[in-house]
């Protein structure tokens, strides 16, 4: 039985986030694309991710991807599962709680956000790609548009209130793939080190000359990392 992929987006993030990677995985897969999370909670996101699966009989297999605040989703959904999974691809994302740090910097993100949300969106694509890929930035920023700021602070909001599940991701027992661009500014590749040496058998992919938009900068290295998870 094909696998069923569940690819969940991140913050200012819709289903055309997947565009150059879906296409790659469907011989293997059924890819299904989560919508731009809209929740308030990063539980409420992960309860949503759930239903995009009820139609699936209980055998069928599951392999999920997230992808930065997506990334956070997975996790959640891995802490009260709805159904076995397979696998899971975790990328440019972080297996930590929200730090004072970073949640000071979101404050000043809505801020600026409610402010002249256009002109915040140029400044998170200057530092989230890479300049071999700058070319994307306008196709990117439109996508980051049509989400709209409303959304966007309430993905921020979400991700501030997100959960501690470190101690069930050093349980885990199924495969994982980390995958992170070695010049991503907004998860440094650390982070990524830390979540897979959390993940017991953890496979951990680097994609050089990528910053954090990996699955729009490189989806031809994003497809390659995640084939192995739907191939049983």
């Amino acid at each position: 039985m094909k696998a069923t992929l569940l690819l969940v987006p991140g913050i200012l993030n819709d289903e055309r986030l997947w565009d150059a990677v879906a296409p790659q995985l469907e011989s293997l897969a059924d890819v299904r694309r989560a919508p731009a999370p809209s929740q308030d909670s990063i539980a409420a996101m992960a309860d949503a991710a759930w239903r995009l699966l009820d139609d699936l009989p209980a055998d069928a297999p599951v392999v999920l991807g997230g992808f930065s605040l997506g990334g956070y989703v997975a996790i959640e959904m891995l802490s009260r599962p709805a159904r076995a999974v397979r696998g899971v691809a975790l990328m440019s994302t972080s297996g930590r709680p929200e730090s004072p740090e970073a949640h000071a910097a979101r404050e000043k993100s809505i801020a600026a956000m409610r402010k002249d949300f256009s002109r915040v969106l140029d400044g998170i694509l200057q530092f989230g790609t890479h300049e071999a890929t700058r070319g994307l930035l306008l196709e990117l920023k439109d996508m980051m548009l049509r989400v709209g700021a409303e959304t966007a602070i309430r993905q921020n909001r979400a991700a501030q209130g997100r959960g501690d599940h470190r101690a069930m991701l050093a349980k885990l027992d199924l495969p994982v793939t980390v995958v992170c661009g070695r010049q991503d500014r907004i998860t440094p590749p650390a982070l990524s080190e830390e979540l897979a040496a959390l993940v017991p058998g953890a496979r951990l992919q680097w994609v050089d000359g990528c910053g954090h938009m990996l699955p729009a900068e490189r989806p031809d290295a994003l497809a390659d990392a995640l084939r192995p998870l739907l191939i049983r």
